[in-house]
């Protein structure tokens, strides 16, 4: 796979000698929507002009993971409303035939307290002033009340979706085992991997509109990640992805018996995957409640440290990251007939939300990060290493990043950072201290 045109990364800073660079500073930007579509627009003003953009058919992809539940989450969770807003305003008013803005977010996700109606009214009233429609959908295939246990399996039809198999392309075919099925994700049955990710078969459940799409703007929130240390355009990619029995999150067992789970082996913590394993087989009756506390119990009584959490939520998470590079394959060169290209097959740009950022227990839980940056990039493998910097972690240490540096290896990358061009050494001046996952404390 290659590229041979020139990529960028445009960062801005929102913090000057003027504005303290706190989180209660920098959460006052969101409300200015006039601002932030002045920022969004001189960051993408050669890109996002009205000759690129006039007559095409748009998908923006934010980052929507879940609803609210914290007052913090509204501005550390998602992709604040506000900076959607602006991206499309800035989108709109440069002539697209049409805008579909989607995601995938988790199962358990309540959509209605998510997409809030006041969001609904402002993107609608941005349709009808630019006379170009625009639609609000949800990409996922699966959702499930955990309160009621109710599994609405076909929110959408599978013919909503093409069927992507990378076979041995794949980031994860040099972890696949031969004849086990390891792979697991939580809240899922596991064993309909067996239909997806196999040794020479890697599958995924890619929504129509991402092939449909003349240009691909993805919108990240950036934050640190539970599997994958960070989360930004690399990740966010997955929300294209509609059904998550097609997204293997980690192996099962620990290191020493073959999974990526937990580091060495530990009977009580695999027994406890196990039950998880059988409640997730029995969602939708009463034993499914049975299993999944069953698994809660021997997890805890296990003993685990900083690094034993659930899920594969650590350092040693040796599956999430090779899942996202598959992604990525697939939205830059793949084909709509289910074939990769070797050169990109569509235009794939990202606004990076990093006016406040999330940091901790992200991506379901995060705290408030005083990042202050907006980044607008074609290269996201780039664009998310330069926001790791900026965040002060080690990019030696988090598998996604190493794997993004050999992506595209021919792909020229001019980095600027306000306006003047710089380079990655540069850029740690700007950096803040960033608290990491729980899972990634000790490393």
């Amino acid at each position: 796979m290659s590229s041979a045109q020139q990529g960028f990364v445009n960062i801005q800073t929102v913090f000057d000698e003027k504005i303290e660079r706190t989180v209660e500073e920098l959460e006052i930007f969101y409300s200015d929507r006039t601002r932030l579509l002045s920022l969004v627009q001189g960051l993408s003003s050669k890109v996002l002009n009205e000759e690129n953009v006039r007559g095409k058919k748009i998908l923006l992809k934010p980052n929507w993971v879940k609803h609210s539940k914290n007052i913090q989450d509204d501005i550390c969770l998602r992709t604040h409303d506000n900076f959607l807003l602006a991206v499309l305003q800035l989108v709109l008013s440069k002539k697209p035939l049409s805008v579909i803005i989607g995601d995938s977010p988790i199962q358990g996700c309540n959509w209605d307290r998510m997409i809030k109606a006041d969001l609904v009214k402002k993107v609608e009233e941005l349709s009808a002033s630019y006379n170009i429609p625009v639609l609000i959908k949800d990409f996922r295939r699966v959702v499930f009340d955990t309160t009621a246990n109710n599994v609405d399996v076909e929110r959408n039809p599978m013919s909503d979706y093409i069927i992507f198999d990378v076979g041995k392309k794949s980031y994860l075919e040099p972890i696949t085992p031969a004849e086990k099925n390891l792979f697991r994700v939580s809240q899922y049955d596991a064993d309909k991997f067996k239909q997806t990710h196999t040794k020479g078969m890697h599958k995924y459940c890619i929504t129509k509109e991402m092939f449909d799409a003349d240009m691909v703007i993805s919108l990240p929130k950036i934050k640190t990640h539970q599997k994958t240390g960070i989360t930004g355009a690399l990740k966010n990619i997955v929300g294209l992805n509609g059904d998550k029995d097609f997204l293997p999150h980690h192996r099962i067992g620990g290191t020493g018996m073959g999974g990526d789970s937990y580091p060495g082996k530990n009977f009580l913590r695999y027994w406890a995957e196990l039950a998880l394993d059988n409640a997730n087989r029995k969602k939708g009756k009463k034993s499914y409640w049975y299993w999944l506390r069953l698994s809660a119990v021997l997890w805890k009584i296990s003993f685990p440290k900083t690094e034993h959490q659930p899920s594969a939520a650590w350092y040693g998470n040796d599956t999430t990251w090779r899942m996202v590079m598959d992604l990525n394959m697939v939205v830059n060169f793949g084909r709509a007939d289910g074939t990769l290209a070797d050169t990109r097959q569509r235009s794939l740009y990202s606004f990076c939300d990093g006016i406040v950022g999330g940091q901790g227990d992200g991506p379901l839980w995060p705290d408030p990060l005083n990042l202050g940056v907006v980044c607008f990039t074609d290269d996201s493998s780039c664009a998310d290493v330069c926001m790791a910097i900026l965040m002060g972690l080690k990019i030696e240490k988090i598998p996604l990043l190493m794997a993004a540096k050999s992506f595209m290896p021919d792909r020229k990358v001019t980095i600027s950072l306000n306006g003047i061009v710089t380079g990655q050494k540069e850029l740690e001046k700007y950096s803040t201290i960033t608290r990491p996952a729980p899972g990634w404390v000790n490393y």
